[in-house]
């Protein structure tokens, strides 16, 4: 138990509780970096006076329960006292669980997590709870997940399962068998780009860092990509030197990884990259043409929308310029712009 990559996995021994049914076989489990963002930004938030804090985690997990994925968690308040009694506000983690699953109907509550590594009798009392049936994750195993938070040191997890431990039922209870079971942090290629930006600003005394454009990110991948070319091209001359001692595992998964790039001339390379970007450059050309004759259009229109409308105030006026009363009448009505004022007598009617 000493060793980080070492684990000891104990069958459970027979209970008479509720919790007995569980299966309690080794996991698979995967963190995702955003739970641990959560349970540190708890940690640093906690009162003074509190030595650890504790929440739940959610997630999803494959039928048979052998892999979980811890995807998202949430602080739950809590108060332990001198070491004799914990108090849990489960009406809150109750409302909280409930608003989680309706924002992600996918995830399902999977455990609970510590920033503390310690293991006591109210770590038991709190995984039972989270294991018990009805607002638990039974018949699943509840899996807890250990976070030292401690300042000057480096953040250590760990996840564990548990079994019942008990001769009678009120002793499983508050008693747990706790089994480390492996685990592993993922992460997406969004999410990489994110830690390592978060990763610039540790260096810095303002603990501040800018955000990269598209250009330089691409210049930072193009330089680790000559980078990682460049280590194994060392590695492979100093085996060929007889200088380190081959790996035939390290040796296949080389050999894999350059049989996924294809084969092809450097010249066709550099004419199909060409052809690409004259291409664009063509789309690019026929884009803007088309927005500045799309513009040149309504500007024309607006244009002869704008000549249209003085010609007509034009006509209405000359109508009513042979006099003073005929200009008014001519003004309000077009077809009797020529009226009384304007010399020309109308013919009775009959």
């Amino acid at each position: 138990m000493a060793d980080v990559g070492s684990f000891l996995h104990l069958a459970r021994p027979p209970g008479t509780g509720p919790a007995a049914n569980q299966t309690t076989y080794p996991l698979n489990v995967v963190i995702q970096p955003q739970a641990l963002f959560s349970i540190l930004d708890h940690s640093l938030r906690r009162n003074v006076d509190q030595d650890r804090v504790i929440g739940t985690l959610l997630g999803v997990r494959t039928e048979d329960g052998t892999e979980v994925e811890i995807r998202n968690a949430f602080a739950v308040p809590h108060t332990e006292i001198l070491n004799e009694q914990v108090e849990v506000e489960m009406e809150y983690q109750k409302n909280m669980l409930s608003l989680h699953l309706k924002a992600n109907p996918r995830e399902v509550l999977v455990g609970w997590y510590a920033t503390s590594s310690e293991l006591n009798q109210f770590s038991a009392l709190i995984q039972n709870h989270y294991a018990s049936p009805g607002d638990g994750t039974y018949p699943h195993p509840a899996v807890h997940l250990t976070v030292s938070t401690q300042p000057g040191q480096d953040i250590e997890a760990r996840t564990y399962i548990s079994a019942p431990v008990g001769v009678t039922s009120e002793r499983i209870a508050d008693s747990s068998c706790f089994m480390p079971v492996p685990y592993e942090i993922k992460y997406g290629d969004a999410e990489k780009s994110g830690l390592e930006l978060i990763s610039g600003a540790k260096d810095r005394e303002d603990r501040t860092t800018g955000m990269v454009t598209d250009i330089e990110s691409l210049e930072r991948a193009i330089e680790e990509v000559l980078g990682m070319l460049e280590r194994v091209s060392d590695y492979v001359s100093s085996v060929l030197d007889e200088e380190r001692p081959p790996s035939t595992v390290l040796g296949q998964f080389l050999l894999n990884a350059l049989a996924l790039a294809p084969k092809v001339d450097p010249a066709d390379i550099e004419r199909d990259f060409n052809n690409h970007i004259q291409d664009i450059l063509v789309v690019s050309y026929l884009a803007n043409t088309i927005r500045t004759q799309i513009d040149l259009s309504n500007r024309l229109a607006t244009a002869a929308l704008i000549t249209g409308t003085g010609d007509g105030l034009g006509g209405a006026g000359g109508g009513g310029g042979g006099g003073e009363g005929g200009g008014q009448r001519g003004g309000r009505d077009g077809r009797r712009g020529g009226g009384r004022g304007g010399g020309h007598q109308r013919e009775p009617r009959e």
